[in-house]
């Protein structure tokens, strides 16, 4: 049951401490690496598409191996001090992987602007947490732009860690993380990165296909919780589930949309460019700022079916 006591306590840690600015944090010090890594690696602009694979997926490899393997190390030395070392030193490292109120507390940002009817300081805080271009939105487009995030999110930023830290602990959960960092740092299909990106950007669609459907399906159980229709989020979410660029997006996207009766995705702007994407959900309802509110807590009650299940499945493989 050791794991099951790591992942709640880092869950509950998350709820309650979420990210503070001043605590040092692990994905900034992935997204250094990166950093540094495609700055190493790119030395030649003008390399060749096959080179540009070949040293995106070096950089892949490297960070792949070393956040594997330092969780681990760094777990066996406080194991040798001692088992509640270990628990305790796991436990911090899981809260850290999770981006549960980190998620909340950022997109309730663009929440309050909106009731405030603060236009622009609603633009200025979905763009912290959004890749697309902001200046172009309007107000429903904000509102949208959050809730996606939010429904994508829960997948990669709560569920997916979790997932992985079930079947492996920190240092599978802290793998994954580095995966997915690498994905949303240089994994977009633009001149810089189309081809060095494409490596992170495979690896991240392979380890988030199993979690992004979970997270899509425990979205839909989630829904009668907050009198919502789980038939219509799942009817949504077998219609729309793909469509989108990535496999995995549209999934929790697509939940989220047929549950609250909001139609989701459509054009949007990349660096400059405008993207013609289709739509997800059905315009039953107009787009409102409460639904990031809604959207924020299909994301906790998915997580908390989530841990419970683990705990169940865990306790009765136990009992074998």
């Amino acid at each position: 049951m050791y794991i099951i006591g790591v992942i709640v306590t880092g869950f509950l840690l998350d709820l309650f401490l979420g990210d503070p600015h001043w605590m040092p944090h692990p994905v900034r010090l992935m997204g250094s690496m990166i950093t540094g890594l495609t700055k190493s690696l790119r030395r030649e602009t003008a390399d060749s598409p096959s080179d540009q694979i070949r040293q995106g997926a070096v950089m892949a490899a490297v960070m792949a191996a070393v956040w594997f393997l330092a969780p681990l190390l760094i777990l066996t030395a406080a194991g040798l001090m001692g088992d509640w070392l270990r628990f305790l030193v796991e436990a911090v490292m899981c809260y850290q992987i999770l981006a549960a109120k980190s998620l909340y507390t950022e997109s309730m940002k663009v929440y309050d602007a909106l009731i405030r009817r603060d236009v622009e300081g609603a633009r200025a805080a979905v763009s912290m947490i959004v890749g697309r271009d902001t200046k172009p939105l309007n107000e429903e487009g904000i509102t949208k732009a959050a809730v996606e995030t939010v429904a994508e999110n829960t997948s990669d930023g709560v569920i997916a860690p979790l997932f992985f830290l079930a079947i492996g602990g920190a240092p599978l959960g802290f793998l994954y993380k580095a995966i997915n960092t690498m994905d949303s740092m240089v994994g977009y299909k633009n001149k810089e990165f189309l081809y060095f990106g494409r490596a992170a950007a495979k690896l991240d669609d392979l380890v988030n296909y199993i979690p992004a459907r979970l997270s899509a399906l425990l979205i839909v159980a989630a829904a009668p919780i907050f009198g919502l229709s789980a038939q219509k989020a799942f009817a949504i979410f077998h219609r729309d589930r793909h469509n989108h660029a990535s496999p995995n997006s549209a999934q929790t996207e697509a939940a989220v949309a047929g549950a609250l009766e909001i139609q989701l995705g459509g054009d949007a702007w990349y660096f400059g460019t405008l993207c013609h994407k289709p739509t997800i959900g059905d315009a039953l309802r107009p787009v409102a700022a409460c639904h990031i509110k809604k959207a924020n807590a299909l994301m906790y009650a998915a997580t908390v079916l989530f841990l419970l299940a683990v705990v169940l499945i865990r306790g009765a493989v136990t009992a074998l």
